[in-house]
Protein backbone atom coordinates (compact mmCIF):
# COMPACT_ATOMS: atom_id res chain seq x y z
CA UNK A 1 0.00 0.00 0.00
CA UNK A 2 0.95 3.66 -0.36
CA UNK A 3 0.59 6.25 2.39
CA UNK A 4 1.11 10.01 2.42
CA UNK A 5 0.37 13.23 4.28
CA UNK A 6 -1.42 16.04 2.46
CA UNK A 7 -2.30 19.64 3.25
CA UNK A 8 -0.69 22.94 4.17
CA UNK A 9 2.57 23.05 6.13
CA UNK A 10 1.85 22.09 9.73
CA UNK A 11 -1.70 20.96 8.94
CA UNK A 12 -1.08 17.82 6.89
CA UNK A 13 -3.54 14.92 7.14
CA UNK A 14 -2.48 11.27 6.80
CA UNK A 15 -3.99 9.40 3.84
CA UNK A 16 -3.85 6.00 2.21
CA UNK A 17 -4.19 5.31 -1.51
CA UNK A 18 -7.02 2.95 -2.41
CA UNK A 19 -6.80 0.41 -5.23
CA UNK A 20 -8.76 2.78 -7.48
CA UNK A 21 -6.38 5.69 -6.79
CA UNK A 22 -8.46 7.65 -4.28
CA UNK A 23 -6.83 9.34 -1.30
CA UNK A 24 -8.61 8.26 1.89
CA UNK A 25 -8.16 10.04 5.22
CA UNK A 26 -6.59 8.04 8.02
CA UNK A 27 -7.40 10.60 10.70
CA UNK A 28 -9.74 8.27 12.57
CA UNK A 29 -7.05 5.58 12.76
CA UNK A 30 -4.19 7.86 13.87
CA UNK A 31 -1.24 9.56 12.21
CA UNK A 32 1.29 7.56 10.22
CA UNK A 33 3.83 7.74 13.04
CA UNK A 34 1.46 5.80 15.30
CA UNK A 35 0.50 3.30 12.60
CA UNK A 36 3.99 2.31 11.44
CA UNK A 37 4.07 -0.86 13.49
CA UNK A 38 0.68 -2.03 12.21
CA UNK A 39 0.16 -0.79 8.65
CA UNK A 40 -1.24 -4.22 7.84
CA UNK A 41 -4.41 -3.25 9.73
CA UNK A 42 -5.22 -0.43 7.31
CA UNK A 43 -6.50 -2.50 4.33
CA UNK A 44 -9.49 -3.72 6.35
CA UNK A 45 -10.60 -0.12 6.91
CA UNK A 46 -10.14 0.62 3.21
CA UNK A 47 -12.11 -2.45 2.16
CA UNK A 48 -14.82 -1.57 4.64
CA UNK A 49 -15.20 1.87 3.03
CA UNK A 50 -15.09 3.58 6.42
CA UNK A 51 -12.48 6.19 5.39
CA UNK A 52 -13.43 9.58 3.97
CA UNK A 53 -11.99 10.50 0.54
CA UNK A 54 -9.85 13.62 0.08
CA UNK A 55 -10.51 15.96 -2.85
CA UNK A 56 -7.47 15.72 -5.13
CA UNK A 57 -7.28 19.37 -6.16
CA UNK A 58 -4.61 20.55 -8.59
CA UNK A 59 -2.88 22.49 -5.81
CA UNK A 60 -2.98 19.71 -3.22
CA UNK A 61 0.33 19.75 -1.34
CA UNK A 62 2.08 16.58 -0.21
CA UNK A 63 4.18 16.77 2.94
CA UNK A 64 6.82 14.30 4.04
CA UNK A 65 5.09 11.02 5.02
CA UNK A 66 7.01 11.09 8.32
CA UNK A 67 7.58 14.82 8.97
CA UNK A 68 9.91 14.53 11.97
CA UNK A 69 11.75 11.21 12.12
CA UNK A 70 13.40 10.41 15.41
CA UNK A 71 16.66 10.55 13.47
CA UNK A 72 17.80 10.67 9.86
CA UNK A 73 20.76 8.37 9.21
CA UNK A 74 22.67 8.75 5.95
CA UNK A 75 24.95 6.29 4.18
CA UNK A 76 27.76 7.72 2.08
CA UNK A 77 29.59 6.33 -0.96
CA UNK A 78 27.25 3.33 -1.16
CA UNK A 79 27.31 3.03 -4.96
CA UNK A 80 30.56 1.96 -6.58
CA UNK A 81 30.17 4.42 -9.47
CA UNK A 82 29.55 7.31 -7.06
CA UNK A 83 32.59 6.43 -4.95
CA UNK A 84 34.65 6.38 -8.15
CA UNK A 85 33.43 9.80 -9.30
CA UNK A 86 34.17 11.21 -5.84
CA UNK A 87 37.73 9.87 -6.06
CA UNK A 88 37.17 7.77 -2.93
CA UNK A 89 38.12 4.13 -2.38
CA UNK A 90 35.28 1.64 -2.23
CA UNK A 91 34.20 1.48 1.42
CA UNK A 92 34.84 -1.74 3.29
CA UNK A 93 31.98 -0.99 5.67
CA UNK A 94 29.11 1.52 5.49
CA UNK A 95 29.99 5.22 5.83
CA UNK A 96 27.47 6.64 8.33
CA UNK A 97 26.47 10.25 8.96
CA UNK A 98 23.45 12.07 10.40
CA UNK A 99 21.17 14.76 8.97
CA UNK A 100 19.14 17.04 11.22
CA UNK A 101 15.48 16.03 11.44
CA UNK A 102 14.60 19.67 10.68
CA UNK A 103 16.05 19.16 7.18
CA UNK A 104 13.00 17.04 6.26
CA UNK A 105 10.39 18.69 4.04
CA UNK A 106 7.78 17.78 1.45
CA UNK A 107 8.51 16.50 -2.07
CA UNK A 108 7.44 19.73 -3.83
CA UNK A 109 8.59 22.27 -1.24
CA UNK A 110 11.24 24.83 -2.18
CA UNK A 111 14.81 23.80 -1.34
CA UNK A 112 16.54 26.73 0.37
CA UNK A 113 20.27 26.93 -0.25
CA UNK A 114 22.55 28.35 2.38
CA UNK A 115 22.64 32.07 1.43
CA UNK A 116 25.01 32.71 -1.46
CA UNK A 117 26.08 29.06 -1.76
CA UNK A 118 27.97 28.04 -4.90
CA UNK A 119 28.31 24.35 -4.01
CA UNK A 120 24.77 23.04 -3.39
CA UNK A 121 24.53 19.49 -4.74
CA UNK A 122 21.77 16.95 -5.37
CA UNK A 123 21.54 13.22 -4.51
CA UNK A 124 18.56 10.99 -5.30
CA UNK A 125 18.25 8.17 -2.75
CA UNK A 126 16.15 5.27 -1.53
CA UNK A 127 14.92 5.97 1.99
CA UNK A 128 13.88 3.32 4.52
CA UNK A 129 11.41 4.00 7.35
CA UNK A 130 11.57 1.74 10.40
CA UNK A 131 8.37 0.19 11.72
CA UNK A 132 9.82 -1.60 14.73
CA UNK A 133 12.87 -1.30 16.96
CA UNK A 134 16.11 -2.72 15.59
CA UNK A 135 19.10 -3.18 17.87
CA UNK A 136 22.33 -5.20 17.65
CA UNK A 137 21.16 -7.10 14.57
CA UNK A 138 23.62 -9.25 12.66
CA UNK A 139 21.36 -10.77 10.00
CA UNK A 140 20.41 -8.69 6.94
CA UNK A 141 17.17 -10.60 6.27
CA UNK A 142 15.97 -10.18 9.85
CA UNK A 143 16.81 -6.47 9.64
CA UNK A 144 14.46 -6.11 6.66
CA UNK A 145 11.60 -7.37 8.84
CA UNK A 146 11.80 -4.10 10.80
CA UNK A 147 10.98 -1.99 7.71
CA UNK A 148 7.60 -0.24 7.64
CA UNK A 149 8.07 1.12 4.15
CA UNK A 150 10.25 2.84 1.59
CA UNK A 151 10.36 6.46 0.41
CA UNK A 152 12.01 8.56 -2.27
CA UNK A 153 14.53 10.90 -0.60
CA UNK A 154 16.71 13.79 -1.76
CA UNK A 155 19.96 14.19 0.18
CA UNK A 156 20.76 17.82 -0.61
CA UNK A 157 24.34 18.75 0.32
CA UNK A 158 26.41 21.92 0.50
CA UNK A 159 29.79 20.48 -0.48
CA UNK A 160 31.85 23.39 0.82
CA UNK A 161 30.28 23.09 4.26
CA UNK A 162 30.54 19.31 4.11
CA UNK A 163 34.22 19.15 3.18
CA UNK A 164 36.00 22.48 3.57
CA UNK A 165 34.88 24.03 6.84
CA UNK A 166 36.41 21.86 9.51
CA UNK A 167 33.51 19.65 10.45
CA UNK A 168 31.70 16.40 9.80
CA UNK A 169 29.50 15.69 6.77
CA UNK A 170 26.51 16.57 8.94
CA UNK A 171 27.40 20.26 8.75
CA UNK A 172 26.83 20.36 4.99
CA UNK A 173 23.73 18.17 4.95
CA UNK A 174 21.47 19.50 7.69
CA UNK A 175 20.12 22.86 6.56
CA UNK A 176 16.34 23.31 6.58
CA UNK A 177 14.75 21.70 3.47
CA UNK A 178 17.88 19.65 2.69
CA UNK A 179 15.92 16.38 2.85
CA UNK A 180 12.75 16.36 0.72
CA UNK A 181 10.93 13.06 1.31
CA UNK A 182 7.96 11.43 -0.41
CA UNK A 183 5.38 11.71 -1.77
CA UNK A 184 4.63 8.12 -0.78
CA UNK A 185 5.53 5.76 2.02
CA UNK A 186 5.27 2.43 0.18
CA UNK A 187 4.97 -0.84 2.07
CA UNK A 188 7.51 -3.61 1.41
CA UNK A 189 4.97 -5.90 -0.25
CA UNK A 190 4.32 -3.30 -2.96
CA UNK A 191 7.99 -2.38 -3.43
CA UNK A 192 9.16 -5.96 -3.71
CA UNK A 193 12.93 -6.26 -3.90
CA UNK A 194 14.46 -2.99 -2.60
CA UNK A 195 17.60 -3.92 -4.50
CA UNK A 196 15.84 -3.60 -7.87
CA UNK A 197 14.65 0.03 -7.94
CA UNK A 198 15.56 2.63 -10.55
CA UNK A 199 16.39 6.12 -9.25
CA UNK A 200 16.61 9.14 -11.56
CA UNK A 201 17.21 12.86 -11.13
CA UNK A 202 17.20 15.78 -13.54
CA UNK A 203 17.93 19.50 -13.24
CA UNK A 204 15.91 21.81 -15.49
CA UNK A 205 14.88 18.69 -17.45
CA UNK A 206 18.54 17.71 -18.06
CA UNK A 207 19.21 14.11 -16.86
CA UNK A 208 21.91 14.01 -14.20
CA UNK A 209 21.51 10.71 -12.31
CA UNK A 210 20.14 7.36 -13.47
CA UNK A 211 21.00 4.31 -11.40
CA UNK A 212 19.55 1.21 -9.79
CA UNK A 213 19.73 0.03 -6.22
CA UNK A 214 21.29 -3.27 -7.29
CA UNK A 215 24.51 -1.25 -7.68
CA UNK A 216 24.67 -0.62 -3.93
CA UNK A 217 27.87 -1.68 -2.22
CA UNK A 218 25.84 -2.65 0.87
CA UNK A 219 22.20 -3.69 0.43
CA UNK A 220 19.34 -2.33 2.50
CA UNK A 221 19.35 -5.21 4.99
CA UNK A 222 23.12 -5.00 5.43
CA UNK A 223 22.91 -1.25 6.04
CA UNK A 224 20.13 -1.55 8.61
CA UNK A 225 21.86 -4.35 10.49
CA UNK A 226 25.16 -2.45 10.54
CA UNK A 227 23.60 0.79 11.77
CA UNK A 228 21.63 -1.09 14.44
CA UNK A 229 24.93 -2.20 15.94
CA UNK A 230 26.00 1.44 16.25
CA UNK A 231 22.73 2.91 17.50
CA UNK A 232 19.22 1.70 18.21
CA UNK A 233 16.86 2.25 15.29
CA UNK A 234 13.31 3.04 16.38
CA UNK A 235 9.91 3.22 14.64
CA UNK A 236 9.78 6.31 12.47
CA UNK A 237 13.55 6.61 12.00
CA UNK A 238 14.63 7.28 8.42
CA UNK A 239 17.72 5.73 6.82
CA UNK A 240 18.76 7.10 3.42
CA UNK A 241 20.93 4.56 1.66
CA UNK A 242 23.26 6.38 -0.73
CA UNK A 243 23.20 7.83 -4.24
CA UNK A 244 24.30 6.66 -7.70
CA UNK A 245 26.80 8.51 -9.88
CA UNK A 246 26.06 11.82 -11.55
CA UNK A 247 26.25 14.33 -8.70
CA UNK A 248 27.67 17.75 -9.47
CA UNK A 249 30.72 17.21 -7.24
CA UNK A 250 31.82 14.33 -9.46
CA UNK A 251 31.76 16.34 -12.69
CA UNK A 252 34.68 18.26 -14.25
CA UNK A 253 34.94 22.00 -13.76
CA UNK A 254 32.86 24.06 -13.96
CA UNK A 255 30.82 21.70 -11.82
CA UNK A 256 27.05 22.03 -12.40
CA UNK A 257 26.04 22.86 -8.84
CA UNK A 258 22.51 24.04 -8.19
CA UNK A 259 21.64 27.69 -8.63
CA UNK A 260 18.76 29.96 -7.65
CA UNK A 261 15.71 29.16 -9.79
CA UNK A 262 16.78 25.66 -10.86
CA UNK A 263 14.11 22.96 -10.80
CA UNK A 264 15.15 19.51 -9.60
CA UNK A 265 12.99 16.49 -10.46
CA UNK A 266 13.37 13.01 -8.95
CA UNK A 267 11.73 9.79 -10.15
CA UNK A 268 11.67 6.68 -7.98
CA UNK A 269 9.18 4.58 -9.94
CA UNK A 270 6.78 3.01 -7.44
CA UNK A 271 8.10 5.46 -4.81
CA UNK A 272 6.72 8.42 -6.78
CA UNK A 273 8.20 11.67 -8.02
CA UNK A 274 9.50 14.93 -6.56
CA UNK A 275 9.81 18.37 -8.09
CA UNK A 276 11.43 21.21 -6.14
CA UNK A 277 12.58 24.72 -6.94
CA UNK A 278 15.98 25.89 -5.67
CA UNK A 279 15.88 29.19 -3.78
CA UNK A 280 18.86 31.28 -2.69
CA UNK A 281 17.62 33.33 0.28
CA UNK A 282 20.17 35.99 -0.64
CA UNK A 283 18.33 36.43 -3.94
CA UNK A 284 14.75 35.70 -2.92
CA UNK A 285 14.00 35.72 0.82
CA UNK A 286 11.40 33.15 1.82
CA UNK A 287 10.00 31.90 5.12
CA UNK A 288 12.01 28.80 6.14
CA UNK A 289 8.84 26.74 6.58
CA UNK A 290 7.09 27.84 3.40
CA UNK A 291 5.89 24.80 1.50
CA UNK A 292 5.27 25.45 -2.17
CA UNK A 293 3.61 23.11 -4.61
CA UNK A 294 4.97 23.39 -8.13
Amino acid sequence: MRFARVGAVGAERPVVVSDDGRLLELTGLGDLDALLGDLAAVPAAVDGETLRPVAQDVGLRFGAPIPRPGKVVGIGLNYADHAAEAGAPLPTEPVVFLKATTSVCGPTDDIRMLPGSTSTDYEVELGVVLGSTLRDETDADRALEAVAGYVLAHDVSDRAMQLDHGGTWTKGKSADTFCPVGPWLVTPDEVGDPGALRLRLSVNDEPRQDGTTDDMVFGVGEVLAYVSRLMTLEPGDLVITGTPAGVAMGQPEPRPYLRHGDVVALDGGVLGRQRSRIVDPAAEPTHPEAGVTR
